[in-house]
């Protein structure tokens, strides 16, 4: 189990490794184009050697991209489904350039159209994004805290969207499952204790399966279980509380699964550091 944090790319994507060695995690999450718009920079033989050597030069051992957040394959209007295809397909070649081990998404909202007609959106757009796909990069759902009608904050919601895309023959199990332990208590899921953090990954065992989950953001919570909100703490420092990480971290079946830090950078050091001890 590694653990690492989201850093920046000020200055290029060959930034990124430099960025993680300086605040001790092992592992690492970026963005590789502007999260909020715009065209994504282009990446050059040259950098794609430069990351690739820098990432060797600090002994990382993984690093995952997280897609822009202006994605909505559930949205009522054409043109920005579309464009979300457009980009995750385009998000997808990139990042298996870099060699990246997953591109996580959030599938957007279903507002306007409603949770039934939301899922089937959603499930046509990552078909559509997945075929004739054969990259390195692995394809994640992340589960959301369910603010605003966000698709993805249920396991049951999302078994039916891995099962929808599944129903292809072709493209069986080509998408998994990005955890977030914010998100997931933001919707109910609760995970402060031993015996909660138990319950919690048995019933996604049941619904999902955990050979299915890839990965976790780490995040202490800000708001209350149940509370729809997307508000990340400080591990320790919110309510989901270090007997939770200590829970999660010693699962003898989450072992395969390595931590991502979304804390902001006046304390993600810190943050590495309490995950460290914990496991150990």
């Amino acid at each position: 189990m590694l653990i690492g944090a989201h850093v920046s790319i000020a200055g290029g994507v060959i930034k990124a490794p430099a960025n993680a060695h300086a605040i001790g995690a092992e592992c690492f999450q970026m963005f590789t184009r502007s999260p909020q718009g715009g065209p994504a920079p282009e990446l050059t033989d040259e950098i794609v050697a430069t990351f690739a050597e820098e990432c060797k030069k600090y002994s990382l051992k993984e690093w995952v991209v997280h897609a822009p957040y202006y994605i909505n394959l559930a949205s009522d209007k054409s043109s920005l489904r579309k464009s979300s295809v457009r980009v995750l397909k385009e998000e997808l070649e990139r990042d298996s350039r870099l060699k990246t081990k997953y591109l996580m998404f959030h599938p957007g909202s279903a507002r306007a159209v409603g949770a039934t007609e939301g899922v089937k959106l959603v499930i046509e757009g990552c078909r559509e994004i997945l075929h004739g796909y054969d990259g390195y990069t692995e394809f994640l759902l992340e589960i959301s805290a369910g603010a605003g009608n966000v698709m993805g904050d249920s396991f049951e919601q999302i078994a039916e969207i891995l099962e929808g895309v599944d129903s292809d023959k072709s493209l069986k199990q080509k998408m998994n499952v990005c955890f977030d332990t914010q998100h997931a208590f933001g919707s109910g899921y609760d995970l402060r204790s031993e015996e909660a953090v138990h319950d919690t990954f048995k019933k996604f065992d049941k619904l999902i399966g955990l050979k299915r989950l890839k990965m976790s953001h780490c995040n202490d919570s800000k708001i209350e279980l149940g509370g729809h909100k997307d508000r990340h703490e400080h591990i320790g420092k919110g309510l989901i509380g270090v007997a939770g990480f200590k829970a999660i971290i010693n699962h003898p079946k989450l072992q395969h699964i390595n931590l991502y830090c979304e804390t902001e950078h006046d304390s993600v050091i810190n943050d590495i550091k309490i995950l460290k001890k914990i496991r150990g």
